[in-house]
């Protein structure tokens, strides 16, 4: 079954969507996205999204093609188009296409190009790996500096998720001035008696929006909370690891460079906020 997109305006079947050769996102990789998991068929944490993708596009100066309740509208068309029960939805927007290559901006009324669709996940909030735990390596930092804002440009983070795939690990930990930044798609923790540890909010990392959401349920279950940076062998030394993000939610790392966390086994407080989270975003859902 072909999935329908949605496309500057139109909802097409997907083999029937095109952009022009020209479009700066395929030639500059000048665009931003967000990822908005669905389930249950309704949407997880849509509002943060929202807020986040307008501050990426207002950091690079660029054009919101759609009002935030056309957007949500979107949204919605696509979870009913595609009959999507648990799943993700990614949007897409870039500058546009002047009609040729050129370094500099095109004009202000260049219109953006902005692109939706949908990735069926069946079951994707009773991923096995949140019982067994993730294992990750450590690899450099390597991006540009603005990692705050959520561009297109996804090279590194593939590279570091095939860095991993080659090692027969499930990810990346990204290493700068020998402390952790964060996962290749993920905001990266450890537990280290009763306190939580992540790095603080900067250009330095993504702001995650699942991170936000669970820094807060964790402050409510009176968890406590420290942002600071940490070392790779801090993380090794930890009495817990875990990854955020929109497709993973809450997702325990067992195992960092080799060296086993907690035995190799998830540990309590990610398998708390893991409840926590799923519970509290689903009856938040819209």
């Amino acid at each position: 079954m072909t999935r329908t997109v949605y496309l500057n305006g139109e909802y097409l079947p997907e083999d029937e969507a095109k952009i022009s050769i020209f479009d700066r996102g395929f030639l500059m990789a000048d665009g931003v996205y967000e990822v908005t998991s669905v389930l249950g068929g309704k949407l997880i944490d849509f509002e943060g999204h929202a807020v986040r993708l307008q501050r990426s596009l207002d950091e690079l100066e660029m054009q919101h093609p759609s009002s935030r309740d056309d957007l949500l509208e979107v949204h919605r068309e696509l979870v009913r188009l595609n009959d999507i029960t648990d799943g993700m939805i990614y949007l897409q927007i870039t500058r546009g296409s002047a009609g040729d290559r050129d370094f500099a901006y095109p004009s202000k009324d260049t219109p953006p190009t902005i692109v939706l669709f949908t990735q069926a996940k069946p079951g994707m909030a009773d991923s096995p790996m949140a019982k067994t735990g993730m294992k990750v390596i450590s690899i450099a930092d390597e991006r540009w500096g603005r990692r705050d804002i959520k561009t297109v440009q996804l090279l590194y983070p593939s590279m570091g998720k095939m860095m991993a795939k080659a090692a027969g690990c499930d990810d990346a930990w990204m290493v700068e001035d020998g402390a952790v930044t964060e996962g290749t798609s993920n905001n990266a923790y450890i537990v280290k008696g009763n306190t939580i540890i992540t790095r603080q909010l900067s250009h330095d990392i993504l702001h995650g929006i699942t991170r936000a959401a669970v820094l807060r349920f964790a402050a409510e279950a009176q968890m406590q909370v420290e942002e600071r940076p940490f070392t790779i062998e801090e993380a090794q030394a930890a009495d817990e690891a875990f990854i955020t993000s929109a497709s993973t939610f809450v997702m325990p790392v067992v195992e960092i460079d080799g060296a086993a966390i907690r035995a190799g086994t998830p540990g309590p407080v990610a398998a708390r906020l893991r409840e926590i989270y799923l519970d509290e975003s689903r009856k938040a859902a819209l």
